[in-house]
């Protein structure tokens, strides 16, 4: 496997992917101040003739960044998934995503590529949860929840279920989704409130 982004995300992804056997040949980042991580080589550039029939995940936790890297990548896209996460058979996980150590996926539920679903979260049955969304440790999302595109779900945040979240909204740690909440907005609070609308 290869990663593209030599930070503290990395280490956990390395982890998840040494716990199932899986090797890491390298790092891609631009930073030209990176050096190795956990003795796995950095390249200061990004090179798509380097180990060309290897995967790669985006190890960077901004949605946004991701999403541009994304773009611009053309090795395949892998997964880590760590063994202490619960994955029922019947849900289904996009390419470039990770579920870190005791996260839940529960039947039924579609996660997107490039997601990240954090330590101990729980997404609940039936849920739908668009790309590059981070679910961050300890959120909880009850069953039959939608959550848009690039949406960060802060630590310990809980959302009850039937609930939509729109693409690209930020919602605060500690947060408790009563109802439905608009694209790009800032929510925070139990109960949760709009406190604006991100451009």
């Amino acid at each position: 496997m290869l990663l593209y982004g030599a930070s503290g995300h990395a280490k956990v992804i390395i982890d998840c992917l040494l716990s199932t056997g899986e090797s890491v040949e390298a790092i891609f980042d631009d930073d030209q101040e990176k050096k190795p991580l956990l003795g796995i080589e950095v390249i200061h550039y990004y090179s798509e003739i380097y180990h060309p029939h290897q995967k790669l995940i985006i190890s960077i936790g901004d949605n946004g960044i991701r999403r541009k890297i994304a773009g611009r990548v053309s090795h395949r896209f892998g997964q880590a998934l760590h063994p202490s996460a619960q994955i029922s058979e019947r849900a289904m996980i996009g390419v470039g995503s990770v579920v870190f150590h005791n996260a839940v996926v529960q039947t039924g539920s579609r996660i997107g590529d490039h997601v990240i679903i954090n330590t101990a979260a729980s997404v609940d049955h039936d849920c739908v949860v668009g790309d590059f969304v981070h679910i961050a440790p300890k959120a909880t999302l009850c069953g039959g929840i939608t959550v848009g595109e690039g949406t960060m779900i802060g630590a310990g945040t809980t959302v009850v279920p039937n609930v939509k979240i729109g693409k690209w909204a930020v919602i605060g740690a500690g947060s408790v989704i009563r109802k439905n909440v608009p694209d790009f907005a800032l929510v925070v609070g139990n109960p949760a409130r709009v406190i604006k609308i991100r451009k």
